[in-house]
């Protein structure tokens, strides 16, 4: 889901006729996002395998790490909202 997100974002930047910062800021998000998705996955992973019981304290670790993916996702689209607004306003 993601990195389909990522490529509807790179192609509208694109096709919009960005300046190259614009592409590379978004560029720098959108693997970010990747990365901070594929950490998560293997925290989640690990932990799950090390201590399948439930734990608060897991709970937290594995929220975090989704938080922090949430957040990269959000300050990606962002760049991009921030840039259609710089076009067309």
């Amino acid at each position: 889901m993601h990195f389909c997100i990522s490529v509807a974002e790179l192609i509208l930047l694109c096709s919009l006729g960005a300046p190259q910062l614009w592409k590379l800021s978004l560029l720098l998000a959108v693997g970010a996002v990747l990365s901070f998705e594929l950490a998560n996955t293997a925290l989640e992973h690990a932990v799950d395998l090390l201590h399948p019981e439930k734990h608060p304290s897991i709970k937290a670790a594995k929220d975090c790490a989704a938080g922090a993916v949430l957040l990269m996702s959000l300050i990606s689209g962002g760049i991009t909202f921030w840039f259609l607004v710089v076009r067309f306003f």
